[in-house]
């Protein structure tokens, strides 16, 4: 566990021992785990080559801070920090502060806003000003040392008072882990397709479906699969991992303390790699308080399924004198992350079993055919200047009704067959009278500040050639084509329409966006957005962060390989003083 909250100590005792620590600027309230005070304003962060153990398998990691995770940042909105990130590696490297409204040279993308990689033996000082309150983290954003453990949380307490009240606050970071180098990793995706493939369906899996639906039917669901070389059980690009919470495996079993009665809140951070993950307390509701850093209206679940980068934290209140499990299955039902909320050290709960894997539905593939180029034709060929969207109309499209691609994991699509697989990437198996969080439940706490309708529309294709390995936006990858610019103070609407078979979580630096998801003057603000298979998704974007801004999908081996670009906020003028906010 990296939080500044001890299992011994409540928030409370933890926060008064977090202010008498500001003359020393770090807290160390356990062996061999470090959370950094704030009352200096200034810490320093080793960025080195470590050997990990998970579960008793020893391991070559990158450590931020001496550990992995990195140690979690407490501070306090309103405050300037300074942080200075030392490189021992003998490669270049950088800490991206995802989600953290800041100057873009702070941002922490090497090649964008001016941003320079911290080169080996180098010190790089970062140093901004806390705009905000809430739950983010930050990671490498360097080749593939993310992947290798480069990651961490960051709570930020408000100015003021906030909406939750709660008597313990932990940390819960969920990873995937490997011991393969990343860049073997990389290359195997791109030797061979489906290459870490290995619940592929077999003839005894065509028998047992021709049996549930038909001969003929279950002839023609192959026939069509094959037509577009395609395999509906391919769920994750990558599979074989370890799954982790605060850098322990299931046998290790990180345990967070509470007494009976206590109301306890947990931020929740997906820092994996490639990694999608359903995530449930069974015998005990959740309810979801903020997503993405920003407090929502509370809503009650059972469950939810998060992307990489996104976060959301929730109030759990148990009432028992007993342990529960905190149970995190990725979406290929390979392995699973727990930990354990318990009364006393030494508790454990019972450890559900593993729930089916879903297969991809041909409604996952609506828009696959058109991106998706599975005999090798080169998107990157594909002209981008054809369709101007600052000419779309924006009044003839809902987009309040527009599919959330497949967010309720509860109700969409066909449920769980008892005798076969669910059927359907938005399907998580939620048990029958329970309760999966989906993208349509969020609605902001507070009213969205600007009440403008879009002046354009910017389409983003989601695109890619699986044979090859390569991933694309609007058929192009990275710095091949042009960069997406807009104006400062423009209101425009970006709409994704994923044309391929394959979940993308998709992030912009610098900025929230609104996620059209039905509401109206709430619109849950975001910093990334799962776009699923052949789904469309559009957001509403305030474009009042001037900079060059990384835009990619958050699946670390996806960016690798191509699919990110720049997202150009032009600088403000003189007569741009009144499209701000409204």
């Amino acid at each position: 566990m990296n939080s500044i909250i001890s299992p011994q100590i409540s928030r409370r005792d933890a926060l008064k021992l977090a202010g008498a620590a500001g003359l020393a600027g770090t807290v160390s309230l356990y062996p061999g785990r470090r959370s950094f005070a704030s009352a200096d304003k200034e810490l320093q962060l080793a960025v080195e080559a470590k050997r990990i153990v998970v579960d008793s398998v020893e391991s070559n990691a990158i450590a931020i801070g001496g550990s992995v995770p990195a140690p979690t940042l407490r501070w306090r909105e309103g405050e300037e920090v300074v942080i200075q990130v030392t490189n021992r590696l003998s490669e270049p490297t950088s800490i991206h502060w995802h989600g953290l409204l800041i100057q873009g040279v702070m941002d922490g993308a090497p090649g964008f806003n001016g941003y320079e990689a911290i080169q080996p033996g180098e010190t790089y000082t970062y140093r901004f000003q806390l705009r905000q309150a809430g739950t983010y983290w930050y990671h490498s954003h360097s080749g593939l040392q993310e992947q290798q453990g480069m990651y961490g949380a960051i709570v930020i307490e408000p100015a003021g008072r906030e909406p939750a009240r709660y008597d313990r606050d932990y940390v819960v970071v969920l990873s995937d882990h490997t011991q393969e180098n990343p860049r073997a990793v990389l290359r195997n995706l791109k030797s061979q397709e489906g290459y870490y493939n290995y619940g592929k369906r077999t003839l005894i899996d065509f028998f047992r479906q021709a049996d549930r639906e038909g001969f003929n039917a279950a002839l023609k669901d192959r026939l069509e699969w094959g037509d577009m070389r395609m395999d509906p059980t391919d769920l994750a690009d990558v599979t074989g991992y370890a799954f982790l919470v605060n850098g322990r495996g299931p046998q290790d079993n990180w345990t967070g303390l509470f007494e009976p009665g206590e109301r306890i809140r947990l931020r929740f951070i997906n820092a994996s790699a490639m990694s999608f993950f359903d995530v449930r307390i069974p015998d005990l509701p959740m309810t979801v308080i903020a997503a993405d850093g920003q407090f929502v209206v509370p809503v009650q679940a059972h469950e939810f399924r998060f992307g990489v980068g996104e976060t959301y934290d929730v109030i759990v209140r148990p009432q028992q004198d007993r342990a529960f499990t905190i149970m995190a299955e990725p979406l290929d039902r390979s392995g699973y992350a727990r930990a354990t909320l318990a009364p006393r050290l030494g508790m454990e709960a019972e450890i559900p079993a593993l729930r089916p894997r879903a297969i991809l539905a041909m409604s996952d593939m609506n828009h696959g055919a058109m991106g998706m180029d599975m005999a090798g034709m080169d998107h990157g060929n594909m002209p981008m200047g054809g369709m101007d969207h600052s000419k779309m109309p924006m009044g003839k499209m809902d987009h309040s009704k527009m599919s959330m691609g497949g967010m309720d994991h509860g109700a969409a699509g066909k449920g769980p067959d008892k005798s076969g697989p669910p059927v359907g990437w938005d399907q998580a198996g939620t048990l029958p009278g329970e309760k999966a969080l989906s993208y349509a439940d969020l609605k902001a706490f507070a009213r969205n500040s600007d009440d403008r309708e879009p002046g354009q529309e910017i389409l983003v294709r989601l695109t890619g050639i699986m044979e090859r390995y390569i991933w694309t936006l609007n058929g192009r990858k990275f710095e091949q084509g042009e960069p997406v610019r807009v104006a400062y103070g423009e209101r425009v609407r970006i709409r994704y329409v994923n044309e391929t078979m394959m979940a993308h979580p998709m992030h912009l630096h610098g900025m929230f966006v609104e996620l059209e998801n039905g509401e109206t003057e709430r619109r849950p603000l975001k910093h990334v957005v799962i776009v699923p298979p052949g789904k469309e998704v559009s957001v509403l974007l305030t474009a009042d962060e001037p900079g060059d801004w990384p835009f990619h999908c958050h699946l670390m081996y996806h960016m690798a390989s191509g699919m990110m670009t720049r997202f150009i906020v032009e600088r403000p003028t003189a007569d741009a003083s009144g499209k701000g906010r409204a």
